[in-house]
C-alpha cells in the first residue's frame, strides 16, 4: 500500500445504493474500466473459466461482497473488500475502525514470507543419525528446491533453511524434514510441495529411510501477520465499557469454549477478505486455529490490555499465507479487481490488510457483548434478511425489517404477520 491523502471514512456510505457506492469505491481506488465494469457485472464469473478452475462444474454461486470503510493502515488509507453472506460483519469492522481512526489506526508488520514443506520418513533404524545426515546435506537440498523454480529465485525468494526432527508416534519414530522457502508473493503451496516431491527420493538415497508424506504445512508459523491499535477510553463509552471488554478477553484466553467462538469472529472478518481477493480460506483458517493452540491450550489470537494513558491497547498476530499470484487471485477476475480496491501491490501488504480487519471485527464482537449483547445490532441488520425470507419484495423488505427491530421479535413467522398486514391496507 502507497502513501496516499485518499480518505476512507466516507460519509453515509451505509446509505448510498450499491450502483453509488460502487462508483465510489471505484473514484477511492482509481479502479480501471474492465475492473469497474467487472464489479458491476451481476454474475461475474464466466461460465468457461468455472469449469477451468474446478472438476465437475455445473453453476456458480454468488456472494455478496462489500467494503469496510474508515481503516487507516500504516498512516494510509484503505478500503477491505469483503465477501460474507453474515449480517453485521462489515459494520462492526467499519465501525471499529472509525473509533479507533483518530487515534491513528492500525500498525501492522510481517515476521516473513515463508512457507514450510514437510518430508516423511519411515523404517530408519537409527532416525538420530539420519537427522543429522539430512542437515549436513543442507547445500545438496538448497540446490535441489532452487532447480525447481527458478523464476522464484529470480525474484528474491526460494530455499532459506531445512530442519529435522525425530518424532516420537504410536505407530514408532520417523524424521521429518522441514524445507524452509520464501515464496514471496505467492501463497506458496505448488513451489514448496514441488520441492519436496523432488528431493524425497534424494533424501530416501542418503538415509535408507522410505519416503512417505511430501506436503506443505499449513501452520504458517514463519510467516505472521501482525496488527496492533489503540481506542482511546472516551471513544469506546469509557473506562467501564474497556473494562468489560479486557474481561471479555481474559474469559476467552482461559476458556477453550469461548475462546473457539471469540476467534471465530476474528474470523469473520478474516476469511472475508481472504474469500473476496482469492485466496484460500481453508488454509488460513487451519493456521489460525492450530497456532491458537501452539502451547497446548486453545487460546485468543488476540492480545488485550489498558495502556499507561488508560485506553484499550488491542494486538493480533496469526498465520497468513496469502499471495496474489497464482491461483484463483490470477484467474478470478473479481478477485482481481478486488485486489486492485484493496491496494496491495503485494502479498505481504494484503496479509497484513487483513490482520487489521480481523483485530477490527474483534473489537467489534467483544463490545457488542460487553455492552448491549451480540443479537442488538446482529438482529437490526438480519431482520432484512429474515423479511426476505418471509416474501417481501422492493420497498416491502425495509418497512417489515424496521418493524420486526421495533417489536424486538426479528423472526419469520412474525415477518410473515408484518407483511400480511402491509399488503392488506
Amino acid at each position: 500500500m502507497t502513501k496516499t491523502t485518499r480518505v476512507s471514512r466516507i460519509s453515509g456510505f451505509h446509505k448510498l445504493t450499491p450502483a453509488e457506492r460502487l462508483e465510489a469505491v471505484a473514484a477511492f481506488a482509481g479502479l480501471e474500466d474492465s475492473h469497474r465494469q467487472q464489479l458491476a457485472a451481476p454474475g461475474n464469473l464466466d461460465a468457461d473459466l468455472a469449469d477451468h478452475m474446478i472438476e465437475n462444474m455445473v453453476t456458480t454461486i454468488a456472494i455478496p461482497v462489500g467494503v469496510a470503510a474508515n481503516l487507516k493502515i500504516d498512516g494510509v488509507d484503505v478500503l477491505a473488500p469483503m465477501a460474507t453472506e453474515e449480517s453485521s460483519v462489515i459494520a462492526a469492522v467499519s465501525n471499529s475502525a472509525r473509533q479507533c481512526y483518530e487515534a491513528g489506526g492500525f500498525t501492522t508488520s510481517m515476521s516473513g514470507m515463508e512457507m514450510i514443506a514437510q518430508i516423511q520418513l519411515l523404517d530408519l533404524p537409527d532416525p538420530e543419525r539420519t537427522r543429522l545426515t539430512i542437515l549436513e546435506r543442507r547445500e545438496e537440498i538448497a540446490e535441489i528446491c532452487n532447480d525447481c523454480d527458478p523464476m522464484l529465485v529470480r525474484l528474491g525468494g526460494g530455499f532459506r533453511s531445512v530442519e529435522a526432527r525425530v518424532l516420537d508416534t504410536d505407530g514408532g519414530r520417523m524424521v521429518v524434514t522441514h524445507l524452509i522457502v520464501d515464496t514471496r508473493d505467492a501463497m506458496g503451496a505448488n513451489a514448496v510441495n514441488t520441492m519436496a516431491e523432488r528431493l524425497a527420493p534424494r533424501l530416501a538415497e542418503w538415509t535408507g529411510g522410505r519416503p512417505l508424506l511430501r506436503i506443505l504445512s499449513n501452520l504458517a508459523d514463519r510467516r505472521l501477520a501482525r496488527a496492533r491499535a489503540v481506542w482511546p477510553v472516551d471513544a469506546i463509552g469509557g473506562a467501564g465499557v474497556r473494562d468489560a471488554m479486557i474481561a471479555a478477553f481474559h474469559f476467552a484466553d482461559a476458556d477453550p469454549y469461548r475462546a473457539a467462538t471469540h476467534n471465530k469472529g476474528i474470523m469473520n472478518g478474516v476469511s472475508a477478505v481472504v474469500l473476496a481477493t482469492g485466496n484460500d480460506t481453508r488454509a488460513v483458517e487451519a493456521g489460525a486455529h492450530a497456532y491458537a493452540a501452539r502451547d497446548g491450550r486453545y487460546r485468543s489470537l488476540s492480545r488485550w490490555e489498558v495502556t499507561a494513558e488508560g485506553h484499550l491497547s488491542g494486538m493480533i498476530e496469526m498465520p497468513m499465507a496469502v499471495g496474489l499470484v497464482g491461483g484463483a487471485t490470477k484467474l478470478h477476475p473479481t478477485a482481481r479487481a478486488l485486489i486492485a480496491v484493496a491496494g496491495c501491490d503485494t502479498a505481504e501488504g494484503l496479509a497484513r490488510l487483513i490482520a487489521a480487519v480481523g483485530l477490527a471485527q474483534n473489537f467489534g464482537a467483544m463490545k457488542a457483548l460487553a455492552t448491549d449483547g451480540i443479537q442488538k445490532g446482529h438482529m437490526a441488520l438480519h431482520a432484512s434478511n429474515v423479511a426476505i425470507d418471509a416474501g417481501a419484495v422492493g420497498d416491502e423488505i425495509a418497512m417489515v425489517a424496521a418493524r420486526l427491530v421495533e417489536a424486538r421479535s426479528v423472526n419469520v413467522n412474525e415477518a410473515r404477520s408484518v407483511l400480511a398486514e402491509l399488503r392488506s391496507r
